[in-house]
């Protein structure tokens, strides 16, 4: 059957107002179907705060060591990633008991052969006088009081070390720190009373101590002594009123730490009753 154009028009027409009365009727119909619905009030946010839960359980999964591609850790979860020595997990302070070796004799007993074996291997050619000392700065490291620890007025010695030794001194002065803080003692610098000797300072010495050795270990840089019969207290001018700590606390609290270096292979000990002293070489 042949549709004439006015009859295609004239039906074209119907159907455009029937669509219109179903509209009218059903608004919803013409709502897009395959677009984005429209979200509640707050969605979003939810929806981005629901992400950030996600991604921050998914870096904390094995102890916080997995973390999403491109996306760092929290600093406050970086800062506690790691055990601490001196916090509790539940953030209260971390206090040791004060322990000490059960006999100083024996727990430091390097005599003079085993430490001069050591100086030997490791230190420099001795030097004649002071002299000769200030020109073999290459070879040797100035020791002088920081924040870890006091060196005496040395009237027998001159403030030089080898390297390995400086470094020793060094990480005994922080640790014997770290200790006091974490057995909550009031700070004090461990006090060094000899380091490195010369020959004149050798020949000067035996001459007021007929016990002193000729061939010394402090003669090749490697080797010092700590006090353990006096500190340097630690003060705060702004602070608080300190309360006293005995020295023989002190004592206990710093062959702790001695004890620990020389088990670790670090050095050797001797515990000097006479000079009132720890006598170390560096291995």
């Amino acid at each position: 059957m042949k549709i004439t154009k006015t009859r295609y028009i004239q039906g074209f027409g119907i159907v455009v107002i029937l669509l219109g009365i179903v509209r009218c009727v059903f608004p919803s119909i013409a709502e897009d179907k395959g677009g984005a619905r429209q979200r509640p009030a707050g969605t979003v946010s939810q929806t981005v705060a629901g992400r950030h839960s996600d991604s921050a359980r998914a870096a904390t999964t094995d102890g916080g060591s997995r973390l999403q591609e491109g996306q760092k850790q929290p600093l406050a979860q970086r800062a506690v990633a790691g055990p601490s020595k001196f916090f509790k997990a539940d953030g209260s302070e971390v206090k040791n008991r004060i322990m000490s070796v059960p006999n100083f004799g024996q727990a430091f007993p390097d005599q003079n052969d085993v430490q001069l074996a050591a100086a030997t291997k490791y230190g420099v050619k001795p030097v004649v006088d002071r002299q000769e000392a200030e020109s073999r700065k290459a070879e040797l490291v100035f020791v002088g009081s920081n924040p870890y620890f006091y060196v005496d007025r040395l009237r027998r010695s001159i403030p030089y070390l080898v390297p390995p030794a400086a470094v020793l001194l060094q990480d005994i002065g922080r640790s014997f720190f770290d200790s006091l803080q974490t057995k909550a003692v009031p700070l004090h610098k461990i006090i060094v009373t000899s380091v490195m000797r010369s020959r004149e300072d050798v020949e000067k010495l035996r001459g007021h101590n007929g016990n002193a050795t000729q061939n010394s270990c402090h003669l090749y840089g490697t080797t010092f002594d700590i006090c353990y019969n006096r500190y340097k207290t630690v003060e705060d001018p702004e602070g608080p009123e300190r309360r006293a700590v005995r020295n023989d606390t002190l004592k206990w609290i710093l062959s702790e730490v001695l004890d620990d270096m020389r088990r670790q292979g670090r050095c050797y000990v001797k515990y000097e009753v006479h000079q009132g002293c720890f006598h170390i070489t560096v291995k």
